[in-house]
């Protein structure tokens, strides 16, 4: 049997892994092993516009109009959020948005709530 981590949100026991991810079935939280395994020095800090630094699972707030590419649709300034998860690349952040669906945003557009 593997010792598996508590759950960094709500310091839960009963966590599970789910393909390369760690899940709380009592609060929800999930967490990559990575991060939870302190390797600060293989992936790069994500920041919001004010400094902020982001881990997955966040809750981020719009700061700015954006344009969703291939619709007339614009996700508005002050839209929430919530359960981030960071991905590499240009637009570093991969999130549903509510009435948007799957959507990927750039990190400097938003700030951590």
């Amino acid at each position: 049997m593997s010792a598996l981590p508590n759950c960094p949100a709500c310091h839960s026991e009963y966590t599970y892994e789910v393909a390369g991810m760690y899940a709380c079935p009592e609060c929800g939280h999930e967490w990559s092993s990575l991060t939870d395994a302190g390797e600060a020095g293989d992936g790069k800090v994500v920041r919001d516009a004010n400094g902020n630094e982001l881990q997955d699972g966040d809750s981020v707030t719009v700061i700015k109009d954006l344009k969703v590419k291939g619709t007339s649709s614009v996700v508005k300034v002050g839209t929430k959020v919530k359960g981030i998860r960071l991905v590499e690349g240009d637009h570093d952040i991969d999130c549903k948005i509510d009435g948007f669906g799957p959507m990927k945003l750039k990190s400097e557009f938003v700030k951590k709530a």
